[in-house]
């Protein structure tokens, strides 16, 4: 069964395409970073008013994308107008959030046991996101400041590096855990507690 979340790609890549960082200008006046956040606030108001026509869980959909379009939009908009790595983080988390909030609407056409694992992957892909947005903050800081210091530093960056990644690691394997044992719910007895057991082998601590 293809998964809930490959339902997304279409609106994650259409966020990505549409507002990428790299089709702005480099130098960025007050007065076009205004216009250009005008624009973008407009844009949302009028997606969103198309939703309207819509219903149910539809409506709901369509409501989600608009926002998590603006959302990117607004984040990449800032990393344009005074690029840091921290609005360089915050582009990366939008755009995961984004694909969440969508996927978490998505998983509402589903009931039962099928809608609590398509939500616990839209969960696992954030957590993800989150995470490697994070290892790329803190790995180009690290690195940013061995290079402005001596060796010593260099080796501080390179095993502040390996944590931050390890971190990352740790958490997205929570995350894969809480959906490996939301699939062994639909199970009964024994087959459930190999199900559980394979769960915790794969993706437990290491």
């Amino acid at each position: 069964m293809k998964k809930p979340l490959n339902l997304l790609s279409g609106v994650a890549m259409a966020a990505c395409l549409l507002f990428g960082t790299n089709a702005m200008a480099q130098s960025m006046s007050s007065t076009d970073f205004s216009a250009s956040k005008t624009r973008i606030k407009t844009e949302y108001k009028t997606e969103k008013k198309g939703c309207a026509s819509l219903a149910s869980n539809a409506k709901d959909i369509c409501v989600a994308e608009a926002k998590g379009k603006e959302a990117v939009a607004l984040a990449e908009l800032d990393n344009s107008y005074r690029p840091t790595l921290k609005t360089q983080y915050k582009v990366r988390v939008a755009k995961g959030e984004a694909t969440y909030d969508v996927a978490k609407q998505k998983c509402n056409d589903l009931k039962g046991n099928p809608k609590d694992v398509c939500v616990k992957e839209a969960k696992a892909a954030l957590v993800a996101a989150k995470a490697d947005a994070t290892v790329q903050m803190k790995t180009s800081a690290a690195n940013t400041t061995a290079n402005e210091k001596t060796a010593d530093a260099n080796a501080k960056a390179s095993s502040e590096t390996k944590e931050v990644r390890a971190d990352a690691a740790a958490d997205k394997r929570a995350a894969q855990l809480k959906v490996a044992q939301e699939k062994c719910d639909a199970l009964a007895s024994t087959a459930k507690d190999t199900c559980l057991a394979a769960a915790k082998a794969n993706f437990g601590k290491l």
